[in-house]
Formats: C-alpha cells, structure tokens, sequence
C-alpha cells in the first residue's frame, strides 16, 4: 500500500467548495452524501441530476434553460445533454465584468509583467468582437490563431466566442507545415498570427510564415498581426492588418451583443498528434467544455475568485483552453510566454512568490527535470501562497511525488490529472477533500464512469488493463471535422469495445479508489505475451543520475516483442557496458526480468510534440519499418533522423547489444 503523503487541514476542508456542492445536493435530492467517495457514486448513478445541480452551483449563464438534461442516454456517442440550451461561453468567462478585479496576469521569460483588469479585458473583447462583426463572421466560422501565450490570444479567443464563431489555435514553433495541415481541413476565415516569440534567452522572428501560411489557406479572408516582438514589424502584405489598426475605430465601452448558441454547438477545435495521415480534428462544444472545466475547476481543482492560477502551457495544447476557462470560476489567471527554466531553473518558482500563485500547473516532465538538478525551492523560497500543485503531460512516478513533498512543499494538494484533448478535461485528477498517495491519481471524475477493462471487456478491481468510460458526459467530442458519418470517430474511441469509450491509457484502480497509469496502451510492451506498461520502465531508468530522459519501445522479431531502451545521458557521458549492466539491474531489481531491455542505445534527442510529450509510436514504427507520417506535429522532427538510421542496424543484425 502506498504511503499517505498529504491529508487537508480541518480549515481547509472547511472552506472547500465542494464541500457546498455536497451540501446543496442534499438538500436539493434528500440524500446523505457524506464524503467524495458518496458524492462520486451519486454523480454516475443519477448523472441528470448531478449535472443539472452543476449548472445551478456553477451559476451558468443562459439566455434560456435545457428542456432535458440528457437525452437518447443509452447512445454512446450519440446522447444528447442540456437539449434547448442557450448560452455563450465568452459571457460566462466575462461574468466578472464590472469588477475591477485582476483577470489576466502576463510575464514573459525576459522578466515583463502586464496586468489586465475585467473591465479593461471586456473592453478589447468588445473592440474587437465589432471588429470581427464587420467583417461578417458568424456563428460556425472558424477563426484561427498561431500565437505566443499573450493575452491578446485569450483576448481574440473572447472575442470569436462572443460571436459563436470556432477557435482554433497553435504556438508559434509549429512550421508552416503544422500549421496547414491542421488549419486547412477547417477552411478559417480569420488568421490571427504574430511576428514572433521568446524561448530560453532566443528571439525567433515569424513573419517569413505569413506569405507562406496564406498561399495555402486560401479560405482566409482577413490576416490580424499581433507585434509582439516589435511595435511597428515589417508588415508590406497588402492582406495583413495591424491588430491596433484593426480595432482603433470600434469603441470599447459598447456592450457586446453575445450570441446565443446551442449547447452542443462547436466551440474549439483541437488536434490529435497521431503518427498516421494529417492530424484529426477534434470538435468540443460550448457547454460541454464549459460545464466540464467549471465542475474541475470548482469541485476537483477547488478555485475560489481572485484566486492566481498558472498552468505552463502553449496556445497549441488543450492546457491553455482548460487554464482560460477559470476566468469562469472567477479566478485571476496568470500566462506565462518562454521557457519554464530561463534564465535559471528555479523560474517558475521564482514567479510563484512575485505574483502570489495559489495554484501551479506543471508537467510532470518538467518536475523530472527540477529534481535531477537538485534545486530545493523549499529552501529558496517561500511559497507561501501555493496551496495546489497540478501535473500533467505523462504519468507522474512515485518519486515524482516525494521530491515534490520533500523539496517543494509539505503542505500542499499534488494533484496528477489525466484526460486530453480528445476530452479536453479529465477522467481521473484530483480532489481537496481526498488524501494524496504516493504515485497515485486520487479519483476518477465526478460523473465519469470510469473503469477498468480487460480485453474481454471485463471490470478488473485489480490488475492491468484499459481505461474505459462506460456512460456519456458532456464533453464528450461533438465529433471529427469532415467526419459526416463519424467513422474516424468511431474508430478512434469505440472500436474496441462497442458502445463504451476506450481512451488508450494501461492503467490499474489502487486500494484507495485512485488510480495508476503505465503509459499509453498503443505502446505497451509486450515480451513474452506479458504486457508492460512503459511508465514502468520510466520510472526506474530515471532515477539514475547518468540518465536525462528515456524512451523505450517493442521491436517486433519473429512474432515476439524485443524492448529496446533508448536514452540520452548527461554531460556528454557515454554509454559503457557497466553503465549498460547498471540500467539493467535497476530495472530488474525493480521490476522484474521480462521489463529489463534487450538493447540500450544512446541517442541525442528523443521526438516529442509541441506540448512535450514523447513519440514512442513515432520510434517504433521506424523501427517496425511501419509508415510515419504527420511528422509535422513534433517540436524536432530531425531527431527522427538518428532512428532511422538505427532501422538498418537493428533489422539486419538484431542481435544488436
């Protein structure tokens, strides 16, 4: 059994706002739920009422009230939520309008810090909201951005939302590629773009994209320039309009005329980053990601208002729509634009003490890397404001969380999430109410029915196997752009089990009704029939000094499957044969002899996306001699190039040691 690292304090508790949410369903149903464990089995029995009891808690915002909660239940996809709903999302963001309250916090990793009040921000929604207007956008367009993490993002965002029109975005480092092969399939009317961005002490100017990008998205109609890194750039396109240009002749103290929408109208559109053919688009619908990050937000994440909320993330990942959505819980929230370790390591924490963060969103990556350089930041700063850790992006291993309840904060919430963009929310995260244990999820989300499959479709208590949801939420997916009859759909989430949502991830339940991830299970290992979840290679490779990061994957040699453990070393170390023996007997000693690799390799860079998670298909397929496409989705796609050159070597001597 794992080791209880954190239990709320009685004040605490006191004042956890799900707490009132138990209360009110009480008093609302005349039940007696008493703690999470209540309330989560309520949430799946009696879904309809959980929800609707959501959007009174929640004080949604709707020009009219859903005649049925959920409708056609049995359907999975296919059920209907909050049928007759009106409502925007911008509004529900901008609820806090007329308070002269802090809403966006902006600091860059050159050391500038902006402020933007509600009035102020609901103001340049306005402004350029008419903007949009008179250049006819409606209901169902797309309007699309790439952009560094700046509030004129989320600003531009508002102001598409306010209309009912369709955001979409990516970060800068995408290459033109990227950037068409996802926007071309939504045919966007708007560009938004900058002319550049900042990443670890760099300046990389951006404006040789423009004439590119728009060469092949010919359905835009009106570019918007956003000078960020200059106050007047070089701008000769005829087609491009200035930002400050484009809204100087709209007032901002007009009211915005927000308009109302079905609940399962199309709100963001996101991407996959699968390795076959261009990346699938993925559509979320206005009140199912607004009901969904308010009930994370307000009953798992435990925001209150004015509450400072910082997530690392990029315009590219669902991180950043899940961290705006909070201006809706009244949090201030705070963007950051750089790197999470310039100019020095401890910068992040650096922030939390100058601008108050009461609640830091990491990956679990990034705490991988602050612990091997043995920064202590409870020793260097005083944190006194932090009172939730969030950590996503991959599994966070055991001694993830020591370090964090060792070297960060003892008296803190570490909450590992878990979901994607194909959700963009959760299926299991964390709770105030809950104690947290070394290495685990503390639960599954309320009202998703999460579970545990084997591969006959069974419930496993205990063991291995699929994550599963077997009953309709509501953000779930509206479905794949360009996907009539939804097929791609299907495919993606239902075909392994009919009618139940498949989600990818090998996971197990632990005693205490949380949960362990061991990697994706489209990358399980499996030597000798026995299946192996990479996480668990993961976890005992990094823990050695000499290693930086690691990949692992299955080569396929007469029908069997050989683990290959690929990694890159520090400082400029090399890899011997005793540093080979070491790697092996960590990972038996740990683990057991079926997980130890039958060949490490050094390499100097391991592929990743945008928003920093590891290829492991991507390599495997290469070295199966598989098809590898959407290459444009990785942040480096030249470190492809290394594994390809290792293909030849391993296939035709796969005795390789």
């Amino acid at each position: 059994m794992n080791k209880k690292l954190w239990q709320a304090s009685p004040e605490r508790l006191k004042h956890a706002s799900i707490n009132r949410f138990i209360t009110l369903c009480n008093e609302n149903y005349a039940l007696a739920i008493n703690d999470y464990a209540d309330l989560y089995q309520w949430s799946i029995t009696d879904s309809v009422a959980f929800w609707k009891t959501l959007w009174e808690f929640a004080d949604v915002i709707a020009e009219q009230k859903a005649h049925h909660i959920l409708t056609h239940s049995e359907k999975m996809p296919g059920a209907r939520w909050f049928s007759g709903a009106k409502l925007n999302y911008a509004e529900n963001l901008l609820r806090n309008r007329d308070e002269d309250s802090i809403a966006i916090i902006f600091h860059h990793e050159q050391g500038k810090t902006q402020y933007l009040r509600y009035p102020s921000l609901y103001h340049q929604v306005s402004q350029l909201a008419q903007a949009l207007a008179a250049d006819g956008i409606i209901a169902g367009d797309r309007i699309v951005a790439v952009l560094p993490n700046i509030p004129e993002t989320v600003i531009a965002m508002l102001a598409t939302t306010s209309l009912g029109a369709v955001w979409s975005s990516c970060s800068p480092d995408f290459a033109v590629a990227g950037v068409v092969d996802r926007f071309s399939q939504i045919a966007p009317k708007v560009l938004f773009i900058s002319d550049g961005y900042h990443f670890n002490g760099h300046v990389y100017e951006r404006m040789d994209q423009i004439k590119p990008i728009l060469a092949k998205l010919t359905s835009i109609t009106r570019t918007v320039l956003i000078p960020y890194l200059h106050k007047k750039p070089n701008s000769n396109f005829q087609q491009v309009t200035l930002w400050q240009n484009y809204i100087v002749h709209y007032s901002p103290n007009r009211p915005i005329i927000y308009t109302q929408v079905a609940f399962d109208s199309p709100l963001f559109i996101l991407y996959s980053s699968g390795t076959t053919g261009p990346p699938k688009c993925i559509v979320h619908s206005v009140g199912g990601t607004l009901l969904q990050h308010l009930k994370e937000h307000l009953l798992h994440v435990d925001i209150h208002p004015d509450e400072r909320f910082f997530y690392y993330t990029s315009c590219g990942w669902m991180m950043w729509n899940w961290l705006v959505s909070a201006l809706a819980s009244r949090a201030t929230i705070i963007l950051y634009e750089g790197s999470p370790l310039y100019p020095r390591t401890a910068a992040l924490f650096d922030l939390v003490d100058k601008l108050h963060i009461n609640i830091f969103g990491i990956s679990a990556k990034y705490i991988d890397v602050i612990k091997k350089s043995a920064i202590i930041p409870k020793n260097t700063h005083k944190l006194d404001s932090l009172k939730t850790i969030l950590s996503t992006g991959s599994p966070l291993m055991a001694e993830g969380f020591d370090y964090v309840y060792q070297s960060i904060k003892s008296d803190v919430c570490l909450s590992s999430i878990s979901g994607g963009s194909d959700i963009i929310s959760c299926f299991v995260l964390g709770s105030p109410i809950l104690p947290v244990y070394r290495g685990e999820i503390q639960c599954p989300g309320l009202a998703m029915a999460v579970d545990v499959y084997d591969a006959a479709a069974n419930p496993l208590l205990t063991g291995k196997g699929e994550l599963v949801c077997t009953a309709p939420f509501p953000s779930m997916p509206t479905g794949f752009w360009q996907d009539p009859e939804q097929k791609k759909y299907h495919a993606a989430y239902f075909a392994k089990f009919p009618g139940i949502w498949c989600h990818g991830d090998y996971v197990s339940w632990t005693s205490h009704q949380g949960m362990i991830i061991y990697g994706r299970s489209d990358a399980t290992l499996n030597p000798g029939g026995i299946r192996i979840g990479t996480a668990e290679i993961y976890r005992q490779v990094e823990q050695l000094d000499e290693i930086k990061e690691s990949l692992v994957i299955g080569q396929q040699i007469k029908g069997d499957c050989k683990i290959i453990l690929f990694v890159i070393l520090q400082n400029k170390l090399h890899l011997s044969e005793p540093l080979k023996s070491k790697i092996k007997q960590q990972i038996k000693n740990h683990t057991s002899p079926h997980h130890v690799p039958g060949t490490i390799i050094q390499v100097t860079d391991i592929p990743r996306t945008k928003s920093g998670k590891i290829m492991e298909i991507t390599v495997r397929n290469i070295i199966n001699g598989d098809l590898v496409e959407n290459i444009n989705s990785l942040a480096n796609p030249e470190s492809l190039q290394q594994f390809k050159a290792l293909y030849h070597t391993l296939n035709f001597n796969p005795r390789h040691p």
